[in-house]
């Protein structure tokens, strides 16, 4: 009964002593929580405005972003009376086993600090990594995220893109674009390349250099094929790929070169027993 009233006597005490604290730690806590989002504005602000490249404009705010948020929780936590010291020293304990544990978001990590260091794809870039085709939206710490041509965010963990082969088409400022003609074995070759050869030389896409490749690559089962392989600038790939295409098309049909199909043609053979059966 002493201690009860004891504790009695010291409640109001005790209240506002550790509703101080917490009161202050819940105030900690919302201004660091504002100043690791200021962190990350303003890191990213300060590096865009100098022309840093996106990649690391991202990839540095979000890291800013956490270690403020960090430093920030063990404060909290400090000013509710937690031994910090002793939580670090947990902290440092546990380390192995949430390494082990976290082994697959640490892989990602790193991963993310490679592709900041070496750059093999940038934000903007149109890439095809981890069995994915997008344009590099973001890069985090943890994850990249791809804007698919449908219109489609996908998240791709870093350690995926890493592990991967990275295919960049946007790296170069220019591109091949590759095609396949073919024609009709009665076609006339030379006229055939000629009109290639003008489609290519009247073409708003087309670079003057490197100069395009148009030559006989195979004679085939039903058609003569010609690789015709002109040089554009990245951007302007697929547009170029469809007016192109859509041009050999009207050009070759305009000077009556056909283009075949795949067909079979059937010769039927009359044996002299079938022709006996026939006449009985």
């Amino acid at each position: 009964m002493e201690n009860l009233e004891g504790l009695i006597e010291q409640a109001p005490e005790l209240i506002v002593t550790y509703g101080m604290k917490i009161i202050f730690a819940i105030v900690i806590f919302i201004i660091g929580k504002y100043c690791a989002g200021l962190a990350k504005k303003l890191s990213s602000k300060l590096m865009t405005k100098r022309k840093v490249d996106p990649t690391v404009v991202s990839f540095v705010s979000n890291m800013a972003w956490s270690l403020v948020f960090v430093f920030t929780i063990v404060a909290t936590l400090g000013q509710i009376g937690v031994q910090t010291a002793s939580l670090v020293a947990v902290i440092g304990a546990a380390g192995l086993a949430i390494g082990l544990a976290l082994q697959g978001s640490l892989s990602n990590f790193a991963s993310g600090v490679l592709m900041v260091m070496f750059r093999p794809c940038r934000v903007g870039d149109y890439v095809e990594a981890a069995g994915i085709a997008g344009t590099v939206n973001e890069i985090t710490i943890f994850s990249t995220k791809l804007l698919t041509p449908d219109n489609k965010l996908i998240v791709v963990p870093n350690s995926a893109m890493m592990d991967g082969t990275i295919t960049n088409y946007s790296a170069m400022e220019t591109r091949r674009v590759d095609f396949v003609i073919g024609v009709s074995y009665d076609a006339d070759l030379l006229e055939t390349k000629k009109v290639l050869t003008r489609v290519i030389e009247n073409n708003q896409y087309v670079l003057k250099d490197p100069a395009c490749t148009i030559a006989l690559s195979e004679l085939a089962d039903s058609s003569v094929n010609f690789v015709v392989r002109p040089w554009v600038k990245g951007s302007d790939y697929w547009p170029a790929y469809f007016e192109i295409l859509e041009q050999i098309k009207l050009a070759l049909d305009e000077a009556n070169i056909g283009i075949p199909y795949p067909q079979m043609d059937l010769h039927l053979k009359e044996t002299p027993a079938v022709a006996s059966s026939v006449a009985a």
